[in-house]
């Protein structure tokens, strides 16, 4: 910026948010506008319930037999890696399940182990998110005080041209990072949908393999 501290650039923004979010992809999409942090039309809801994925109980507290515990984690953590599509996974998971006889609290564990490592990536996003709008706030209301600014020295009756060609610059500067970084809140937004997504299916697919006792 020419004047003053520069706004944290949109890539670094853009990598804290990513790096890591349940919002409702279905009826009923209306943007919280009570809540300045929130710019999304996708309802806020700040905290995933396992229990509207998985309606079986899961054993607290890790296997006691270490293979087992190694197995569910390998699995969980294949199971939380985005770049792996859920359908991919579905040859693993119904193996996975096939070994252990569809037992639901095998199945139950390694859905809770994939949900808290999603739901913590989940978090950090809206995290992300609610900085990201808390940015944009700020920096529309330092536009608006520099144009207040502008229009006050023009009216004054010995201008100072220089000090006004700084805010002009400056004002020119600060839209067009305002402009850039309201073309990323649509792709944002998104991501924790398509976190949700995936934990939901991912638990159905799990939900398959089950085999309750006759």
């Amino acid at each position: 910026m020419i004047h003053g501290p520069r706004p944290a650039p949109l890539g670094h923004l853009a990598a804290l948010v990513l790096a890591g979010f349940v919002l409702s992809a279905g009826p009923g999409l209306a943007a919280d506008y009570a809540d300045p942090t929130w710019p999304c039309i996708q309802r806020k809801v700040a905290v995933l319930s396992i229990g509207l994925m998985w309606p079986h109980p899961i054993p607290e507290g890790a296997p006691e037999d270490a293979a087992l515990a190694a197995e569910i984690r390998d699995l969980a953590a294949r199971l939380a890696l985005r770049r792996l599509a859920p359908e991919e996974l579905r040859p693993e998971i119904s193996a996975f399940a096939a070994r252990h006889d569809g037992a639901p609290d095998i199945l139950g564990r390694v859905v809770a182990q994939t949900f808290e490592v999603l739901s913590a990536r989940r978090t950090q996003v809206i995290g992300g998110i609610e900085t990201f709008s808390l940015s944009q706030i700020a920096l529309a209301e330092r536009i608006k005080a520099a144009r207040t600014e502008m229009t006050r020295l023009m009216q004054t009756d010995t201008p100072d041209f220089d000090k006004v060609d700084g805010l002009e610059e400056q004002i020119d500067w600060d839209q067009t990072i305002h402009a850039d970084r309201q073309t990323t809140i649509t792709y944002l937004c998104e991501t924790p949908v398509l976190i949700e997504q995936r934990l939901f299916a991912l638990a159905r697919m799990l939900q398959e393999g089950i085999r309750l006792p006759q």
